[in-house]
Protein backbone atom coordinates (compact mmCIF):
# COMPACT_ATOMS: atom_id res chain seq x y z
CA UNK A 1 0.00 0.00 0.00
CA UNK A 2 1.51 3.33 -1.02
CA UNK A 3 2.09 6.20 1.38
CA UNK A 4 0.99 8.63 -1.33
CA UNK A 5 -2.78 8.20 -1.14
CA UNK A 6 -5.51 10.79 -1.08
CA UNK A 7 -7.27 9.15 1.89
CA UNK A 8 -6.29 6.83 4.69
CA UNK A 9 -8.42 4.79 7.07
CA UNK A 10 -8.04 3.65 10.65
CA UNK A 11 -6.23 0.30 10.60
CA UNK A 12 -4.54 0.73 7.22
CA UNK A 13 -1.19 -1.07 7.00
CA UNK A 14 1.68 0.65 5.21
CA UNK A 15 5.19 -0.32 4.16
CA UNK A 16 7.75 2.36 5.02
CA UNK A 17 10.98 1.39 3.27
CA UNK A 18 10.21 -2.25 4.02
CA UNK A 19 9.03 -1.73 7.62
CA UNK A 20 5.39 -2.43 8.59
CA UNK A 21 3.45 0.57 9.91
CA UNK A 22 -0.20 0.55 10.96
CA UNK A 23 -2.33 3.71 11.10
CA UNK A 24 -4.45 4.23 14.18
CA UNK A 25 -6.98 6.89 15.20
CA UNK A 26 -7.05 7.66 18.92
CA UNK A 27 -9.52 10.36 19.93
CA UNK A 28 -7.57 11.19 23.09
CA UNK A 29 -4.29 11.71 21.25
CA UNK A 30 -3.14 15.31 21.17
CA UNK A 31 -0.67 14.92 18.33
CA UNK A 32 0.62 12.57 15.68
CA UNK A 33 3.02 10.03 17.17
CA UNK A 34 4.78 6.71 16.60
CA UNK A 35 5.13 3.76 18.95
CA UNK A 36 6.47 0.26 18.57
CA UNK A 37 4.13 -2.71 18.99
CA UNK A 38 6.78 -5.27 19.85
CA UNK A 39 4.32 -8.17 20.05
CA UNK A 40 3.04 -7.61 16.50
CA UNK A 41 6.45 -6.49 15.23
CA UNK A 42 5.16 -3.29 13.71
CA UNK A 43 5.03 0.45 14.37
CA UNK A 44 1.76 2.22 15.15
CA UNK A 45 1.35 5.70 13.68
CA UNK A 46 -1.35 7.40 15.75
CA UNK A 47 -3.42 10.43 14.77
CA UNK A 48 -6.05 12.33 16.81
CA UNK A 49 -8.59 12.03 13.97
CA UNK A 50 -9.08 10.34 10.62
CA UNK A 51 -8.44 13.65 8.89
CA UNK A 52 -4.86 13.61 10.21
CA UNK A 53 -4.00 10.05 9.16
CA UNK A 54 -2.22 11.38 6.06
CA UNK A 55 -0.07 13.48 8.39
CA UNK A 56 0.67 10.35 10.46
CA UNK A 57 1.66 8.46 7.30
CA UNK A 58 3.99 11.29 6.25
CA UNK A 59 5.50 11.43 9.74
CA UNK A 60 6.21 7.69 9.56
CA UNK A 61 7.90 8.16 6.19
CA UNK A 62 10.11 10.91 7.61
CA UNK A 63 11.13 8.64 10.51
CA UNK A 64 11.89 5.58 8.36
CA UNK A 65 15.38 5.15 9.81
CA UNK A 66 14.09 5.35 13.39
CA UNK A 67 11.37 2.80 12.59
CA UNK A 68 13.85 0.37 11.03
CA UNK A 69 16.19 0.71 14.00
CA UNK A 70 13.44 0.10 16.59
CA UNK A 71 12.04 -2.92 14.76
CA UNK A 72 15.56 -4.27 14.39
CA UNK A 73 15.87 -4.34 18.17
CA UNK A 74 13.01 -6.83 18.52
CA UNK A 75 14.27 -10.36 19.28
CA UNK A 76 13.94 -12.78 16.36
CA UNK A 77 11.48 -15.66 16.50
CA UNK A 78 12.86 -18.75 18.20
CA UNK A 79 12.60 -22.18 16.59
CA UNK A 80 12.15 -24.86 19.22
CA UNK A 81 14.65 -27.68 18.89
CA UNK A 82 16.27 -30.38 21.04
CA UNK A 83 19.05 -28.99 23.18
CA UNK A 84 17.39 -25.63 23.83
CA UNK A 85 16.91 -24.49 27.43
CA UNK A 86 13.49 -23.01 28.22
CA UNK A 87 12.64 -21.41 31.55
CA UNK A 88 9.13 -22.14 32.81
CA UNK A 89 8.10 -19.94 35.73
CA UNK A 90 11.81 -19.41 36.32
CA UNK A 91 12.85 -23.08 36.28
CA UNK A 92 15.14 -24.18 33.40
CA UNK A 93 13.95 -27.10 31.26
CA UNK A 94 16.05 -28.85 28.62
CA UNK A 95 14.17 -29.71 25.42
CA UNK A 96 14.86 -33.34 24.54
CA UNK A 97 13.71 -35.71 21.82
CA UNK A 98 12.93 -39.27 22.90
CA UNK A 99 10.31 -41.91 22.27
CA UNK A 100 6.92 -41.85 23.97
CA UNK A 101 4.33 -39.17 24.69
CA UNK A 102 5.33 -35.58 25.37
CA UNK A 103 6.07 -35.21 29.07
CA UNK A 104 7.90 -33.37 31.82
CA UNK A 105 10.80 -35.07 33.59
CA UNK A 106 11.83 -33.63 36.96
CA UNK A 107 15.34 -32.37 37.62
CA UNK A 108 17.76 -34.76 39.28
CA UNK A 109 21.39 -34.62 40.48
CA UNK A 110 22.57 -35.31 36.93
CA UNK A 111 20.75 -32.55 35.10
CA UNK A 112 17.94 -30.00 34.86
CA UNK A 113 14.27 -30.69 34.40
CA UNK A 114 13.40 -31.77 30.88
CA UNK A 115 10.60 -31.52 28.36
CA UNK A 116 10.69 -34.78 26.43
CA UNK A 117 8.96 -35.00 23.05
CA UNK A 118 8.65 -37.97 20.73
CA UNK A 119 6.33 -36.46 18.10
CA UNK A 120 7.68 -35.55 14.67
CA UNK A 121 6.26 -32.02 15.03
CA UNK A 122 8.65 -31.12 17.85
CA UNK A 123 7.86 -27.43 18.34
CA UNK A 124 4.04 -27.69 18.43
CA UNK A 125 4.28 -30.59 20.89
CA UNK A 126 6.47 -28.50 23.21
CA UNK A 127 4.02 -25.60 23.06
CA UNK A 128 1.05 -27.85 23.84
CA UNK A 129 2.82 -29.20 26.90
CA UNK A 130 3.76 -25.71 28.09
CA UNK A 131 0.16 -24.53 27.66
CA UNK A 132 -1.09 -27.39 29.80
CA UNK A 133 1.49 -26.59 32.47
CA UNK A 134 0.61 -22.87 32.29
CA UNK A 135 -3.09 -23.57 32.84
CA UNK A 136 -2.37 -25.69 35.91
CA UNK A 137 -0.02 -23.17 37.52
CA UNK A 138 -2.05 -20.06 36.68
CA UNK A 139 -5.23 -21.72 37.94
CA UNK A 140 -3.50 -22.46 41.25
CA UNK A 141 -2.29 -18.84 41.53
CA UNK A 142 -5.77 -17.56 40.76
CA UNK A 143 -7.34 -19.82 43.37
CA UNK A 144 -4.89 -18.58 46.01
CA UNK A 145 -5.40 -14.88 45.23
CA UNK A 146 -9.18 -15.11 44.85
CA UNK A 147 -9.34 -16.93 48.19
CA UNK A 148 -7.20 -14.28 49.87
CA UNK A 149 -9.54 -11.58 48.58
CA UNK A 150 -12.67 -13.48 49.58
CA UNK A 151 -13.82 -13.54 45.95
CA UNK A 152 -15.53 -16.50 44.22
CA UNK A 153 -13.21 -18.62 42.10
CA UNK A 154 -13.47 -17.54 38.45
CA UNK A 155 -13.22 -19.72 35.39
CA UNK A 156 -9.62 -19.69 34.10
CA UNK A 157 -8.81 -19.83 30.40
CA UNK A 158 -5.71 -19.35 28.27
CA UNK A 159 -5.23 -17.28 25.15
CA UNK A 160 -2.46 -15.66 23.13
CA UNK A 161 -3.41 -11.98 23.09
CA UNK A 162 -0.76 -9.63 21.77
CA UNK A 163 -1.77 -6.52 23.70
CA UNK A 164 -2.35 -7.82 27.21
CA UNK A 165 -1.18 -10.55 29.56
CA UNK A 166 -4.52 -11.10 31.26
CA UNK A 167 -8.14 -9.99 31.29
CA UNK A 168 -11.08 -10.33 33.66
CA UNK A 169 -14.70 -10.62 32.57
CA UNK A 170 -17.22 -10.06 35.40
CA UNK A 171 -19.83 -12.69 36.28
CA UNK A 172 -23.08 -12.71 34.32
CA UNK A 173 -26.12 -14.12 36.09
CA UNK A 174 -25.14 -17.53 37.44
CA UNK A 175 -22.06 -17.71 35.26
CA UNK A 176 -18.80 -17.07 37.14
CA UNK A 177 -16.27 -14.41 36.27
CA UNK A 178 -13.74 -15.41 33.62
CA UNK A 179 -10.03 -14.65 33.82
CA UNK A 180 -8.05 -15.26 30.66
CA UNK A 181 -4.25 -15.33 30.67
CA UNK A 182 -1.64 -15.41 27.96
CA UNK A 183 -0.10 -18.87 28.04
CA UNK A 184 3.27 -17.15 27.45
CA UNK A 185 3.31 -16.11 31.11
CA UNK A 186 4.73 -19.59 31.70
CA UNK A 187 7.93 -18.22 30.15
CA UNK A 188 8.16 -15.39 32.69
CA UNK A 189 9.61 -15.58 36.21
CA UNK A 190 7.22 -17.00 38.77
CA UNK A 191 6.84 -13.66 40.59
CA UNK A 192 5.89 -11.88 37.35
CA UNK A 193 3.23 -14.44 36.45
CA UNK A 194 1.95 -14.33 40.02
CA UNK A 195 1.65 -10.53 39.80
CA UNK A 196 -0.50 -10.83 36.66
CA UNK A 197 -2.72 -13.35 38.48
CA UNK A 198 -3.04 -10.99 41.45
CA UNK A 199 -3.82 -8.09 39.10
CA UNK A 200 -6.64 -9.95 37.39
CA UNK A 201 -8.01 -11.23 40.70
CA UNK A 202 -8.08 -7.63 41.92
CA UNK A 203 -10.61 -7.01 39.16
CA UNK A 204 -12.91 -9.59 40.72
CA UNK A 205 -13.59 -6.90 43.33
CA UNK A 206 -12.83 -3.69 41.42
CA UNK A 207 -13.43 -3.40 37.67
CA UNK A 208 -11.15 -0.37 37.42
CA UNK A 209 -7.61 0.74 38.24
CA UNK A 210 -8.51 3.01 41.12
CA UNK A 211 -6.95 3.21 44.60
CA UNK A 212 -9.05 0.35 45.98
CA UNK A 213 -7.98 -1.93 43.15
CA UNK A 214 -4.28 -1.21 43.65
CA UNK A 215 -4.67 -1.66 47.39
CA UNK A 216 -5.90 -5.22 46.72
CA UNK A 217 -2.99 -5.93 44.37
CA UNK A 218 -0.39 -4.48 46.73
CA UNK A 219 -1.83 -6.53 49.57
CA UNK A 220 -1.29 -9.68 47.53
CA UNK A 221 2.09 -9.14 45.87
CA UNK A 222 3.46 -5.75 46.89
CA UNK A 223 4.54 -3.19 44.30
CA UNK A 224 3.60 -3.84 40.70
CA UNK A 225 6.49 -1.82 39.27
CA UNK A 226 9.24 -4.47 38.99
CA UNK A 227 6.85 -6.94 37.37
CA UNK A 228 5.44 -4.43 34.89
CA UNK A 229 8.97 -3.33 34.05
CA UNK A 230 10.01 -6.93 33.42
CA UNK A 231 7.09 -7.51 31.04
CA UNK A 232 7.83 -4.26 29.22
CA UNK A 233 11.50 -5.16 28.78
CA UNK A 234 11.11 -8.86 27.96
CA UNK A 235 7.58 -9.22 26.58
CA UNK A 236 8.72 -9.24 22.95
CA UNK A 237 10.96 -12.25 23.64
CA UNK A 238 8.01 -14.11 25.11
CA UNK A 239 5.89 -13.34 22.05
CA UNK A 240 8.70 -14.52 19.75
CA UNK A 241 8.86 -17.92 21.44
CA UNK A 242 7.72 -20.84 19.34
CA UNK A 243 6.88 -18.83 16.21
Amino acid sequence: MSLFRSAYHDGDRLEVEGSPVRLKVHARARRVSLRVDRARREVIATAPSARRLAEAAAFARDRADWIAARLGEIPPAEDLAPGMIVELFGEPHLLTRDEGRARFVAADPYGPARIVVGEAAFGPAVVRLIKRHALERLTAMTRAHAGALGAPMPKVLLGDAKGRWGSCKPPVGREPAVIRYSWRLALAPLAVADYVAAHECGHLLELNHGPKFWAHVHGLVGSERPHRDWLRDHGARLHAFGR
